[in-house]
C-alpha cells in the first residue's frame, strides 16, 4: 500500500492506494470511526463490493442507499432521496456517509454529507479509474443542473480516500478508457515526463498491468494532492486541473448527460484545448498530434458531437470559471505547461468550436 496526504492543515487526510484494500478490514475500520453509517452506492457497484464494506463494518449500523447508475442521476432530486433516508433513520451529526462507487456517487454523496446537518463526515471508496485518479481527491462535491454540470455544490473534504486498485478488474473497458483521459490530463498540465511515460505504457494500462496502474494512479493523485494543498478552493492554480473540462462540460450538458461518459468528454476537451493553443501559436502541430495519438491509443473518442459552435459557446458561458463575463480557459504553452487565461482571441476560439462542433 502507498499513502499520500492531502495537506490542508486540520482538514488533511490520507489517500491509501493498493491492491485488495477492501479485504483489509482494519483499514476500513480505522477510516470509519462512526457508529451510524450511510452507505451510498449504485446498482452496478453495490452487488460487487458492498458486501466487503458491510463485512468489515459488521459491528456498526449501516443503512444503504442504492441509486441508479449514470451521470443523469447526479441531480438535486437524487440528492433529495438520500437526504430523506438520513432523516427517516434519524442520523445525527456523528454519522458518516461512505461513498462506494465512481465519480457520480462520490460527488453526490459528498454533497449530501456537506449539507446534512451542516456537515457530517464522509469517506471515499472510489471504484472507477476516473474516480481513483481525480474526483475522489480534493473535496469538490456537486450535483448537476440542466443548465450545466456541477453548478450546485460545495468544497468539502473527505476523512479519507481508500483506493483499491483490484476493483478495476471488474470495470468495463469503456469506463477504464474514460479514466485514462484524466490520467493523460495530468501529464499535459505539469509533467512532461509523465506524459512521455504514458506514451510508452498506455497499452499496459489498458491491459490492467498492476505495476503500471499503481504508478499511474499514485502519480495522478500526487499531482492533484499537491495542487489542492496549495489552492483548495480554486482561487488560482487549482483551475489548471480543469484542462479540457470547460469544453467537456459543454458536451455533457448539450447531450443530456447520457450519451458521453465524463472522461470521454474530457478526452475531446483536451484535444480542443490543444487545438486552440496551436491556433494561438503556443503549441506546435506535432505536440497536438501527440495528444491526439495518445487519446486514440487509450481507446478514447476524438471526434466531438455536432452540437454546433453557438450551442457549445452557450454552455461554456455559464462555466464556473467565467469571471466578469469572460470564459477563462486552461490552455497550453507546451506539453506539461498549462496556464489559465482569459486573454485569447475570440475569433480563434470561435474557429476552434466551429471546426470541432460544427457551425
Amino acid at each position: 500500500m502507498q499513502t499520500l496526504t492531502v495537506e490542508l492543515e486540520d482538514r488533511s487526510y490520507p489517500i491509501n492506494i493498493g491492491a485488495g484494500l477492501l479485504q483489509q478490514h482494519s483499514l476500513l475500520q480505522a477510516a470509519v470511526p462512526a457508529r451510524d453509517i450511510l452507505l451510498v452506492s449504485n446498482t452496478t457497484v453495490a452487488p460487487l463490493y458492498a458486501g466487503a464494506v458491510k463485512s468489515a463494518l459488521a459491528d456498526r449500523r449501516i443503512v444503504e442507499v442504492i441509486l441508479p447508475d449514470g451521470e443523469q442521476h447526479k441531480s438535486l432530486a437524487t440528492a433529495g432521496r438520500v437526504f430523506d433516508v438520513l432523516v427517516a433513520n434519524r442520523f445525527g451529526r456523528d454519522a458518516l456517509v461512505l461513498a462506494l462507487g465512481g465519480g457520480v456517487i462520490g460527488d453526490l454523496a459528498g454533497f449530501v454529507a456537506a449539507c446534512y446537518q451542516r456537515g457530517v463526515d464522509f469517506v471515499q471508496v472510489p471504484t472507477t479509474l476516473l474516480a481513483q485518479v481525480d474526483s475522489s481527491v480534493g473535496g469538490k462535491t456537486a450535483v448537476n443542473h440542466p443548465g450545466g454540470k456541477n453548478l450546485i455544490g460545495a468544497f468539502y473534504q473527505p476523512r479519507e480516500v481508500l483506493t483499491d486498485t483490484e476493483v478495476l478488474g471488474t470495470l468495463p473497458p469503456r469506463e477504464l478508457q474514460a479514466g485514462l483521459a484524466e490520467v493523460i490530463k495530468y501529464g499535459m498540465i505539469c509533467d512532461l515526463a509523465f506524459f512521455e511515460w504514458l506514451e510508452r505504457n498506455i497499452d499496459a494500462l489498458r491491459r490492467l498491468d498492476a505495476p503500471s496502474l499503481g504508478y499511474a494512479i499514485f502519480r495522478s493523485c500526487q499531482i492533484k494532492a499537491q495542487i489542492v494543498g496549495r489552492d483548495e478552493r480554486e482561487q488560482g492554480e487549482r483551475a489548471l486541473l480543469n484542462l479540457g473540462h470547460t469544453f467537456a462540460h459543454a458536451i455533457e450538458a448539450a447531450t443530456g448527460y447520457v450519451e458521453w461518459l465524463h472522461g470521454e468528454a474530457v478526452g475531446v476537451g483536451l484535444l480542443l484545448a490543444a487545438g486552440l493553443s496551436q491556433r494561438l501559436g503556443t503549441l506546435r502541430t506535432d505536440e497536438v498530434a501527440r495528444v491526439e495519438s495518445l487519446l486514440k491509443r487509450a481507446g478514447l473518442r476524438t471526434e466531438a458531437p455536432q452540437i454546433g459552435a453557438a450551442r457549445a459557446a452557450e454552455f461554456m458561458s455559464i462555466d464556473k470559471k467565467v469571471k466578469s463575463g469572460r470564459v477563462r480557459l486552461v490552455l497550453l504553452k507546451g506539453l506539461g505547461q498549462a496556464h489559465i487565461t482569459g486573454e485569447y482571441a475570440d475569433a480563434a476560439l470561435h474557429d476552434t468550436l466551429r471546426e470541432r462542433f460544427g457551425a
